[in-house]
């Protein structure tokens, strides 16, 4: 297989690059191995990762044409 038809990423968790030829040859993409998979999970759930802004449901409804 060529190598520009090759599939290129970064693990999120521990930013090792990862190369493939097709996504099914690495089932825990986007991340290199269980292992960071593991760890990205850990930090959800230890509260590491949170979103900053509270989400304002009435102004993305104004924001769409609703019937």
């Amino acid at each position: 297989m060529t190598n520009e038809k090759m599939i290129r990423y970064i693990c999120p968790t521990c930013h090792t690059p990862v190369v493939v030829a097709q996504p099914q040859e690495l089932p825990t993409r986007p991340f290199c191995r269980a292992q960071c998979k593991w760890i990205d999970l850990y930090k959800w759930f230890n509260e590491e990762y949170r979103i900053c802004e509270p989400l304002r449901a009435d102004e993305d409804l104004r924001d769409q044409d609703v019937p």
